[in-house]
């Protein structure tokens, strides 16, 4: 159901600023629970998500919008659909209409980010190279507008000169948008550098529409009623926080800030609850702990590798196996259920060992995947190469492997978008029911060349049997993080 563009409203709101790697699904509705109004996703550029297709998440409740190469670029749910905020990279309007268009259904607003300084924006025109190109940012601006059914926002940094940036502001405002986002600093500036509250007094006494502070976090924003005060020294309409929700998203809550050990568990719940890829989750937590992690906590959370090592770190190891094996339940029932709806007729396949598992590409070693794995130890074991038998299903292009070893046939139940990944799944299949290595990263075992030196009548299953994989770890899709780099995240963009 379209919900009227003007529902979602920005005066006096306090709002999750979009942050690069931080502002996923599991951030945002943190954030949501201690008292953010609005929360916005992080930047997401537009010739990213035009690949994309939007996939109803029956498993997670979710709607996801998923790259070509299976990952998931941006993620949402029924529970912020009125609330959250879609911030987009671009340089062109027919690209970005093309993603307001395509997420529009599933989001309150629609954002355009003009103030990230970072080379991998600029360079593309997109950031806080708009700024110096006031006709593309009323062509973008204006395009939105006319032609998407949500409310359009944009967020830019101030320019050198207070005339040059009331002037650009004025003509931001006369392409029809709902509220300006304004980061109190110059592209040129960083957090150390003072926010400029009085010059986005300014824009705010300029224009009509709805000014939302940013920028305060590091010289104004320790705790709630920080907020207010800023949001009086900007005379700005609603305040955006960043870093300082970064720190400890509870900053939103009227009653103080909560225990970080709480507010860190809380968030590890959403991650698992939401399939939240390990590196995304690790990182978000890791920018929570900033000084403590060299805690002996904070070297755990180093050392994690997984999903499930993240939550044994927090004391959450039996919620994580309970989690992963109801989505492990919900994942077999729904497969099952398509196979059944679009079933043709086919060779009786009994016999054949199956269970749900997808070929998760991040996490397994380039060098090293199922498929090797199955054939050095079939080498090793002077056994025929694994044969592999492909079929594709007409009804949605899916495909489907089988693969005979040693007589036995292997296959995944669920179907994959390609030949490759299909064959890979019923590699592991094999793997697990042998109780063998299959190359995951941070798995214990020996590697490739070292199993080609060992003794051919060698055991290498008996010890390696308590080390399977959980079929949860691998039957989810990973969480990208796009526009990402190794700095923390940047305030404002």
């Amino acid at each position: 159901m379209i919900v009227n563009s003007l529902s979602l409203c920005y005066h006096n709101k306090l709002i999750l600023a979009p942050m690069v790697r931080v502002g996923t699904l599991p951030m945002r509705l943190l954030a949501l629970d201690y008292g953010a109004d609005i929360v916005y996703c992080e930047e997401l550029i537009d010739l990213k998500m035009i690949q994309c297709k939007r996939v109803v998440n029956e498993v997670l409740s979710t709607v996801d919008f998923v790259a070509p190469d299976d990952r998931v670029v941006f993620r949402t749910c029924e529970r912020e659909q009125n609330r959250v905020v879609f911030q987009m990279g671009t340089s062109d309007a027919e690209r970005a209409l093309a993603v307001a268009r395509l997420v529009e259904n599933d989001v309150a607003g629609i954002d355009v980010n003009m103030g990230c300084p970072k080379e991998y924006s600029t360079k593309g025109g997109m950031g806080a190279a708009l700024l110096s190109d006031p006709d593309k940012i009323e062509k973008i601006l204006s395009t939105l507008v006319k032609g998407t059914r949500r409310p359009v926002t944009c967020k830019i940094r101030i320019l050198p000169s207070l005339e040059d940036t009331l002037s650009l502001v004025k003509r931001i405002e006369r392409t029809g948008i709902a509220a300006i986002a304004v980061h109190g600093r110059k592209r040129e500036e960083r957090p150390q550098h003072p926010v400029s509250c009085e010059v986005i007094k300014a824009i705010a006494d300029t224009v009509s529409i709805p000014v939302i502070a940013n920028g305060g976090s590091h010289d104004h924003i320790q705790r709630y009623s920080d907020i207010e005060d800023f949001r009086q020294a900007t005379a700005a309409s609603s305040v955006m926080v960043a870093r300082a929700a970064m720190w400890n998203p509870s900053i939103f809550l009227k009653e103080g800030l909560r225990p970080l050990e709480e507010v860190m568990q809380k968030y590890i719940r959403y991650a698992v609850q939401y399939d939240n890829h390990y590196t995304n989750t690790k990182y978000c937590l890791c920018q929570m702990l900033r000084e403590q992690l060299e805690s002996p906590q904070g070297r755990l959370l180093h050392a994690a590798q997984s999903s499930r090592e993240i939550c044994e770190a927090f004391g959450l190891g039996a919620f994580y196996e309970e989690t992963t094996q109801e989505l492990d339940a919900q994942r077999a029932k729904l497969s099952a259920r398509t196979s059944e709806e679009t079933r043709e007729p086919a060779e009786d396949t009994s016999g054949v060992i199956k269970m749900a598992v997808k070929f998760d590409r991040r996490a397994y070693s380039a060098q090293i995947t199922p498929k090797m794995c199955l054939l050095e130890w079939c080498r090793r074991e002077k056994l025929p190469q694994p044969m592999y038998e492909t079929v594709q299903r007409p009804v949605d292009r899916l495909f489907s492997s089988i693969v005979t070893v040693a007589e036995q046939k292997y296959q995944s139940t669920l179907w994959d978008k390609s030949k490759k990944l299909a064959e890979q799944a019923a590699a592991i299949v094999c793997l697990r029911s042998q109780g063998l290595p299959e190359g995951r990263l941070g798995e214990e075992n020996p590697s490739l060349h070292k199993r080609k030196r060992e003794a051919p009548d060698q055991d290498c299953g008996g010890s390696r049997a308590q080390e399977l994989a959980q079929p949860g770890e691998l039957c989810k899709k990973p969480f990208v993080a796009l526009g990402s780099d190794e700095e923390s995240p940047l305030e404002g963009w």
